[in-house]
């Protein structure tokens, strides 16, 4: 048995039984290693010198390659702590909920429904590439807005794709932002590393037919889940609300200062290439610069920003280990051959066989940025031969790796609509959030995955 294949079964295994992501990719790339007939610690010769490194090394050796981005998603998350800090986004949403209040929305109200719907997957949007915050967003908003939804009658799971859509979409098309990190660090870097000369790539045209499978997704959504759906309004969802009323008004210099920094961040972006951790550093210096963050609370917010993000990031780190491993096992291209020959030769079987491979590793892991490291080593080396074009392949290898984001019970993507929506108890993760987008969302992804592979 190929000893990558294994490696995969293994790490999927533990994933899918709760064991941590980080140990069950350690265990896995051990497991394939040793399959693999690799020694556990270093073999030196007579003369001392190593003359087969062992799986320890290979794994710690790996890990640095995702140094960079770790750094880069702590920084960011520094950045989005410090937005948090300054209460914009809290006076966005008291801003939002008072004003919905004082117009008396009832049930039946559809233009108040759809624009409520509109700014959330704005601000899904936003989240990810400009005001880069990620999922922190949602606890701010939506349970103050759940008794607005009630009384609108607003079938919850719509929401939940919405909000999902904002958040896998925009990284996995738009290259600002957890875009930067997704699409030009580690898509772009690993595919490089991997032996694919991606120099000139214009990586928004490889992955424009997956996103607007994902579009096409959320106007089935809209369609699917149109129809009003009841939740009783409790004593929770009058609270948040009010609370959410009784913020204060905007400060509008610590909003102007917040304006400021985000422009920075996203300015910096546009102007070099891979700066995001530049900009997310400069950002939360004009935050500290003009005293909306206080020298005496900067380690704090700076703190917390990191343990925000830093379990994604030891994630990715441990998943450039495991792909270390897997190509150092020697075994990733007798698998590529024996691809091959299943597949004769027919590159939409093939094409379909790596899509639904990502979706299952996605899934399992949770975290479509720690997928990529380990499925390009594999997919690179199975494009090449089969004649697929470096767009094609940079489509394949970005889709494989977004299918299963949407739909994992482990993923960010779904964990924080479920954080917000089920406030007050009445929105079940699994069937109304991951259920349905793992519906609206990978199965579209797939067929536009496929149909990007084959003209581009």
């Amino acid at each position: 048995m190929n000893a990558v294949v294994i490696a995969v079964i293994v790490m999927l295994a533990l994933s899918l039984a709760r064991v941590h992501v980080v140990l069950s990719l350690t265990v896995g790339a051990f497991a394939g290693g040793l399959l693999a007939g690799m020694p556990l610690t270093d073999v030196a010769d007579a003369a001392g010198k190593v003359s087969q490194p062992g799986i320890i090394t290979v794994f710690q050796n790996g890990l640095s390659g995702g140094a960079k981005i770790a750094l880069s998603y702590a920084m960011l998350g520094a950045f989005a702590m410090a937005i948090t800090h300054s209460g914009l986004p809290q006076q966005l949403a008291g801003a939002v909920v008072r004003k919905l209040n004082r117009s008396g929305a009832e049930s039946g109200t559809s233009m108040v429904k759809w624009l409520l719907l509109l700014v959330i997957l704005v601000m899904g949007v936003l989240s990810q590439n400009v005001v880069p915050i990620h999922i922190a967003f949602i606890p701010m908003v939506i349970p103050p807005l759940l008794l607005v939804f009630n009384r609108l009658q607003v079938d919850r799971r719509l929401i939940a794709c919405v909000i999902t859509f904002g958040l896998v979409t925009t990284y996995m098309f738009l290259p600002y932002g957890f875009g930067a990190i997704f699409l030009n660090e580690i898509l772009l870097g690993n595919i490089r590393s991997a032996g694919m000369a991606v120099d000139g790539i214009n990586v928004m045209e490889a992955m424009a037919i997956p996103a607007l499978g994902m579009a096409a997704g959320l106007l089935l959504a809209f369609v699917h889940y149109r129809k009003p759906r009841v939740y009783q309004s409790n004593q929770i969802d009058t609270a948040d609300n009010r609370s959410a009323a009784d913020q204060p008004e905007p400060s509008y210099y610590r909003s102007l200062v917040a304006g400021v920094a985000i422009a920075v961040c996203f300015a910096i972006q546009l102007v070099y290439n891979d700066a995001l951790l530049l900009g997310a550093m400069l950002g939360f210096a004009v935050f500290m610069t003009l005293g909306v963050v206080k020298r005496h609370d900067a380690n704090d917010v700076f703190g917390a920003g990191i343990k925000m993000m830093a379990m994604v990031g030891f994630i990715m780190i441990a998943a450039q280990g495991f792909a270390a491993v897997m190509q150092a096992t020697g075994d990733i291209q007798p698998l590529v051959d024996g691809s091959m020959k299943m597949f004769g030769g027919s590159k939409g079987m093939a094409a379909f066989a790596m899509l639904l491979v990502g979706l299952l590793v996605t899934m399992g892991i949770g975290s479509s940025f720690s997928t990529l490291p380990i499925i390009t080593a594999i997919y690179v080396p199975l494009c090449m031969s089969l004649g697929f074009s470096p767009l094609a392949t940079v489509a394949i290898v970005g889709t494989a790796g977004a299918l299963g984001d949407a739909g994992s019970p482990a993923s960010d993507s779904t964990l924080g609509p479920t954080m917000g929506l089920n406030a007050d108890g009445q929105h079940d993760h699994i069937r109304d959030s991951v259920v349905p987008t793992f519906i609206h969302y990978n199965i579209p992804l797939m067929v536009a995955g496929w149909i990007a592979a084959m003209v581009l």
